[in-house]
C-alpha cells in the first residue's frame, strides 16, 4: 500500500512548521529544562489554537477527533522542532479519559485539554516506566494502578535525564478518578496512542537532525573540500535517510490501524513503527554527532537539544526490545 497525505494534511504540517520556526523553540527548550515553563506554556497555547490537542479529543467534548493520522502529522512537526513538555502524555491522557466511560471526568478535563487550558501528564507503570513526565509543570497527573485511575498533583524529586528538558518524577498519592474493569483496556489504548505519537516525534526529530547535518557537511571543509563530498560521509547520510524513509510509511500505516476496529493488529503496527522511528532517529543523532565533530558535543550549540532527545524518545512508551517482542508475539 502506498500512503500519501492529502492536501489538507500537508498544509496542516506546513502551517505548524512555519509557526514553530518563528517561535524560538530552542529558547523554550532551554527555559523548560531550567524549570521556567512560561515560554513553553505560551507555545502550548499557540499549538492549542492550531488545533493540535483537539485532534485527540472527541467532538462531543469540543474536540476534532480522535484523528490518529492528523496526530501523527502534528507530532512529526513537534519532534522536528523539539517542542518541550508532556505533549505525548496529554493526548494519551485524553485517549484514556475518552475510553473510561466516566462522563463526569471526561466533561471536566477533555474540553480543557482541547483548548490548551489543561496540561496533563500520564503515568502507566505497566507500559514500562514508574515516572511521570514534567509533573511539576502540569495541572494534574493521571496514574493507572491496576484497575484504578488516580488523579494526583504531587510528585517526588525530579530525576536526572539524558534530556534535561524531560523532567521525570514519581507521582505521589492521589484521589481515585475512576475504577473498574474498563480501566485496563482504556490504559492499553492510551499507551498505544502515546507510542504512536512518540514514534512521530522521533521521526520528526530524526529528519531535523539529518537536515542540519547535511547543511553542515556542505560547509565544513577538510583538505580544501567540503566533507560532504567524501564517499564515506555520503554513505552515512544515505543510510540515515533510508532508515527515516522506511519508518514514515510504518508510522502512517499504524495511525490508520489505530483508527480501525482491530486493536490487537493496531498494537503490532504501532510497535513496528515505534522501533523503526526510534532507531532511525537514534542513528540520525549518532551521525549528526560524528559528522559535526567536536562542536557537536557542546551544549551551546542548538543541535545538542535535538541530539539529547533521540535516546529518551527511543525508550519512552515502549523500548525497542518490548516493541519487537510485541510484533513477534503469537
Amino acid at each position: 500500500m502506498r500512503f500519501l497525505l492529502d492536501d489538507e494534511q500537508r498544509e496542516f504540517a506546513r502551517s505548524l512548521d512555519a509557526m514553530l520556526t518563528a517561535s524560538d523553540t530552542p529558547g523554550a527548550v532551554r527555559a523548560w529544562a531550567s524549570g521556567d515553563t512560561a515560554p513553553g506554556r505560551a507555545l502550548w497555547s499557540r499549538l492549542a489554537e492550531a488545533g493540535v490537542f483537539a485532534l485527540a479529543v472527541p467532538e462531543p467534548y469540543e474536540g476534532l477527533g480522535p484523528l490518529p493520522v492528523e496526530l501523527a502529522v502534528a507530532f512529526t512537526e513537534l519532534g522536528r522542532h523539539a517542542v518541550p513538555g508532556p505533549l505525548v502524555e496529554t493526548v494519551a491522557a485524553a485517549a484514556l479519559l475518552d475510553r473510561l466511560g466516566d462522563q463526569d471526568a471526561a466533561a471536566a478535563w477533555l474540553p480543557r485539554i482541547a483548548a490548551g487550558k489543561a496540561v496533563v501528564s500520564l503515568c502507566v507503570p505497566a507500559a514500562g516506566s514508574p515516572y511521570a513526565l514534567d509533573p511539576d509543570a502540569t495541572d494534574a497527573v493521571l496514574v493507572v494502578a491496576g484497575d484504578t485511575v488516580l488523579l494526583t498533583e504531587d510528585a517526588g524529586p525530579v530525576q536526572p535525564s539524558a534530556d534535561p528538558a524531560r523532567r521525570l518524577a514519581r507521582p505521589l498519592g492521589g484521589t481515585v478518578l475512576a475504577r473498574g474493569p474498563e480501566v485496563e483496556a482504556a490504559a492499553g489504548h492510551a499507551a498505544d496512542v502515546a507510542a504512536l505519537v512518540t514514534a512521530a516525534q522521533a521521526l520528526g526529530l530524526g529528519r531535523a537532525l539529518l537536515d542540519r547535518t547535511v547543511a553542515y557537511v556542505k560547509q565544513r571543509t577538510q583538505f580544501g573540500v567540503a566533507i560532504g563530498s567524501f564517499q564515506a560521509v555520503k554513505h552515512r547520510l544515505a543510510d540515515t535517510l533510508l532508515a527515516l524513509e522506511f519508518a514514515q510509511p510504518l508510522l502512517h500505516s499504524a495511525a490508520l490501524a489505530l483508527a480501525g476496529p482491530d486493536g490487537r493488529e493496531a498494537g503490532r503496527e504501532i510497535a513496528a513503527a515505534k522501533v523503526a522511528a526510534g532507531d532511525s532517529a537514534y542513528a540520525a543523532a549518532r551521525a549528526a554527532l560524528q559528522l559535526h565533530g567536536a562542536v557537536g558535543y557542546t551544549d551551546e550549540l542548538d543541535l545538542s537539544l535535538w541530539i539529547r532527545k533521540a535516546r529518551p524518545l527511543r525508550e519512552a512508551w515502549g523500548t525497542p526490545a518490548a516493541c519487537r517482542a510485541r510484533v513477534l508475539a503469537p
